[in-house]
């Protein structure tokens, strides 16, 4: 577990802090989750040296990367060169479990709507509530199954945290020529370099795919494969960092639901089980900002009244409190 444990904080820039720029970060790691807008700004904090938060922001407003609802129906910050393939290669599901969730409009009524969307969105972006007055507020949860759209700027920001604003994909980033199997298979091999090596069960987790596209996708990119400590098959992208299971690894600072301690990630003891009930849980369903010591979660952070406090869980020695809070304080910092 220790030698995955530190491949999954080296391919997602948690050893050391990336140089490279933000979209290139971003194409890394897979994306960032980004239902909570500061959380997007925290995880690339915490995974790029010398990043600001003006950076991102810019980076919105230039469209060298992308706010969009993708894998598993969860908005997600992601490159620009990462948007298109991850949006087709997650449609066809996405659409398949909404329409198992909500018993209500037929597909073609979806379309049409779609179609009705699109003429607006035509003359620019719109807002939510606008959508929701077009179309009702049914059809407008789901419509953007139909029509891909993007959230713009300056909604879904630090500065104005609500990602109400929503335009035509095609029109605020040129489309890309990829078919669905090409465009699953460049998901599965995002999702492998950022968290492999790892099972085709947490490929499915993290990207919301069927099953019967995986088989076909495996086969068609013919990955690296190992045999993990249970003898199950893990697969991997070749070259992927695979670093020697002593490496030290510094305390780090993560957002609220970072896709490091989702369950497709379980198998690298990045959130020790016996303390993920206090990560997520029914009373608190966006999850809790935590921080790792030697690669695993050992605690809790908030940040309040221009400073970030810390809630350890495990004991720590002086050495790491000491090093919590060096971190801390540059994490309040980023904050005001």
């Amino acid at each position: 577990m220790r030698a995955l444990n530190r491949a999954l904080l080296a391919r997602q820039l948690l050893l050391e802090r990336s140089e490279a720029a933000l979209p290139a970060a971003l194409e890394q790691i897979a994306g960032i989750q980004a239902q909570y807008a500061p959380a997007m700004y925290v995880g690339a904090w915490t995974r790029r040296a010398g990043f600001e938060r003006d950076s991102l922001t810019r980076a919105l407003e230039q469209r060298t990367v992308i706010e969009a609802t993708l894998m598993r129906s969860t908005i997600h910050l992601v490159s620009a060169a990462d948007y298109w393939p991850f949006a087709v290669a997650t449609r066809q599901a996405r659409r398949e479990s909404w329409m198992r969730a909500v018993r209500g409009p037929t597909p073609s009524q979806m379309a049409g709507a779609a179609r009705k969307l699109r003429r607006r969105l035509a003359d620019g972006p719109m807002h939510r509530k606008d959508i929701e007055e077009l179309l009702g507020k049914e059809v407008a949860r789901g419509v953007g199954l139909w029509v891909d759209l993007v959230r713009v700027p300056p909604s879904g920001t630090w500065e104005h945290r609500r990602a109400d604003l929503y335009a035509a994909a095609e029109d605020w980033i040129p489309p890309v020529k990829v078919t669905p199997p090409q465009a699953i298979d460049h998901l599965v091999r995002s999702y492998l370099r950022g968290f492999g090596p790892a099972s085709r069960g947490d490929v499915a987790s993290f990207t919301g795919l069927r099953p019967g596209d995986l088989g076909p996708a495996l086969k068609r990119i013919d990955p690296v494969r190992h045999r993990g400590a249970d003898g199950g098959e893990l697969l991997d992208v070749p070259g992927a960092a695979l670093p020697d299971p002593d490496t030290p690894a510094r305390v780090r600072f993560l957002p609220v639901w970072d896709a490091t301690l989702l369950v497709h990630a379980r198998r690298t003891g990045i959130l020790p089980e016996d303390l993920r009930p206090r990560v997520f849980h029914v009373k608190n369903p966006h999850g809790t900002p935590t921080f790792l010591v030697d690669g695993a979660v050992a605690g809790a952070w908030r940040y309040e009244d221009g400073h970030v406090t810390l809630d350890p869980w495990v004991k720590l020695s002086r050495a790491t409190r000491r090093a919590l809070d060096d971190e801390a304080e540059s994490l309040a910092a980023f904050h005001a």
